[in-house]
């Protein structure tokens, strides 16, 4: 990107939602366990604030041990209401709610889950300055799958394994195979207005994926995740 190109982009107001309910089934108080010698939820606070292109982050939160976090790093903290805070809440109502709390304009959202603490200021400028390069209106990170699918299928009762696989992949080694890819929950950029018109990041066109490494990857959901990224940390 040359200076004319990054002037440009830094000419975009862009905003930073992180959202980080209280609850968690699997892994209780996950966006607040330490992690390498911080709350998890650090580790993506500090990506956000030191972004080139982020000029403001939010936190949203029904948790107050979060929003004191979010606080102690000068983020602006936003009380999420019950109603949007239980397991079956969806991030972007949360997005929806947080935008309609800033009075300022902005150009672009981006989502940051703090489930990704690996994903760091320099993934989430590259998948910015990709929206650039594309023009695009959205931008979700993937990463590439560990097993393709085509090498799975469902099972009936019986366990009968007739048809499991197409024979056109039946002999094949899994190298041989196209590379897959799977959202990987760390990025989610996207057009504010068009946000808003579809209430969703997988707007219908002019979105494109941004690629990231598996060890950069890794979504906390429960212990053992948060295991692996202990070790990941560690080395």
């Amino acid at each position: 990107m040359n200076i004319l190109e990054s002037l440009m982009l830094k000419n975009k107001k862009i905003l930073a939602i992180i959202p980080a309910r209280g609850g968690s089934k699997r892994l209780p108080g996950k966006n607040t366990l330490e992690l390498a010698g911080k709350a998890m939820i650090s580790w993506t606070i500090e990506a956000a604030l030191n972004s080139e292109y982020i000029g403001t982050t939010i936190i949203t939160s029904d948790n107050d041990k979060v929003l004191s976090i979010g606080k102690e790093y000068k983020t602006m903290a936003i009380q999420r209401p019950k109603e949007l805070s239980g397991d079956d809440s969806s991030s972007i109502d949360a997005v929806i709610h947080a935008l309609k709390q800033v009075s300022e304009e902005y150009d672009y959202v981006v989502l940051l889950q703090p489930t990704s603490p690996l994903r760091t200021a320099k993934h989430i400028d590259e998948a910015i300055m990709l929206l650039h390069k594309k023009n695009a209106d959205a931008i979700i990170s993937v990463s590439e799958m560990n097993h393709s699918p085509l090498w799975s299928n469902q099972l009936s009762e019986s366990l009968n394994m007739e048809n499991f696989l197409d024979k056109e992949v039946l002999n094949k080694r899994s190298q041989d195979l196209s590379p897959y890819y799977r959202l990987n929950g760390a990025i989610y950029i996207c057009n504010i207005k068009r946000l808003l018109e579809e209430k969703t990041f997988f707007i219908k066109n002019n979105i494109y994926a941004y690629k990231m490494d598996k060890e950069s990857s890794i979504d906390i959901d429960d212990e053992i995740d948060f295991k692996l990224a202990e070790i990941l940390f560690e080395n």
